[in-house]
This record gives C-alpha cells, structure tokens and sequence, in this order.
C-alpha cells in the first residue's frame, strides 16, 4: 500500500527554479493559482495573463532570493502576484488620467469626461492619436463633430468654411481613420 505523508507536500520538497526543468516544474504547477488571482483582481484574461508572466519573470528573475518558508512557493508567488496586480490596476489608473487628459485637450465636453471602462481606454488612446496624425483642418472638424456635437452646416459657420469644404475634410478624415484603425486583415480570396 501506498501512503502519503505530510512530508512529501512539504515546501522544501517541491522543485524550484534551480534550473529549466524546475522552472518548466513551477511554471506548470502554479500557473492556474496565478492566474486566477490576477483574473479575480483585474477582471480582465488578457490582462491577468500578462500579469501571470510577469510573476514567472519576476520569480525567475527573483529565484536566488527565494527561502522556502511556512507557505512554501505558492505563498511566495501569491506575494508576487500581488504586487505585479497592484501595478497593473496603477497602470489603469494612469491610462485612465491619460485618456481624460488628452480627451479634454481635445476639445470633449467636461461631464463626457468621467472616464471610458479600461477595455475602452486603449482604444480612445488609438484613436486620439490617430486623430493627432491628420490635418489640422481635418481633425478641427471632426472633432467639432463628434466631441461638440455639431452639424455640418453648424461646422461651416462656427469656422467660416464652405459646406462643401467641411463635408470634404470630415470625408477624408474618415477615410483616413478607418484605413489607419481597420486591423490588418490576411490576403485571400475577395
């Protein structure tokens, strides 16, 4: 018969990252608990997946520091998980100053300015620097457009062009924007 005993869980016995296998080791046995800490903290997968990684670099980078105690390895990670977690939602904090930042300069509306969900922010950052990219004319208008709510008509007489000029620009820009922003999509069959 086959038994157990406590000692065969305990922390000192488990692998470490005294090399590839030990690494490869931890890796698979600690990954799930890392990852679910991370998705439980940021609510995101793709974000708690970058975290999880950063925890191995992290704890690779880290291994020489590591002294197994009461916790043994897991507790560690769970140690540096936190801290990478924490980074992260700091990281959100200062892409959500940025967004409302840039938002503001150009030109929305103070109350549309609470801050976009963080799955939003990333996009609201591309498209304002590809705003940033055209013409001045061109960015004038859609941005009187779509962060002041006006017309085309309306357009034309706040700045004193032509209809017809502030229909081109608005044309162009859209044009230019979804040809900056559309993915790359694979070559094939049409």
């Amino acid at each position: 018969m086959d038994t157990v005993s406590p000692q065969d869980d305990a922390p000192a016995a488990e692998p470490g990252f005294g090399d590839e296998a030990g690494a490869e080791y931890v890796y698979r046995r600690w990954r799930p608990m890392v990852h679910g800490l991370a998705l439980r903290a940021l609510g995101d997968p793709r974000e708690a997946e970058d975290v999880a990684q950063q925890v191995f670099l992290a704890a690779w980078r880290g291994r020489a520091g590591y002294r197994p105690g009461p916790g043994g390895m897991g507790a560690w990670l769970t140690g540096i998980t936190r801290h990478k977690v924490a980074d992260a939602l700091e990281a959100r904090m200062r892409l959500a100053r940025v967004v409302r930042a840039a938002a503001r300069r150009a030109g929305e509306p103070r109350e549309a300015v609470q801050g976009p969900p963080p799955d939003q922010a990333v996009d609201r950052v591309l498209v304002l620097g590809e705003l940033a990219r055209l013409p001045a004319a061109q960015r004038r208008v859609l941005c009187l457009a779509f962060y002041a709510d006006l017309s085309q008509s309306q357009i034309a007489e706040r700045t004193g062009l032509p209809l017809g000029t502030v229909k081109s620009h608005m044309r162009r820009a859209l044009h230019a924007l979804r040809r900056s922003l559309e993915p790359a999509r694979p070559p094939g069959p049409r």
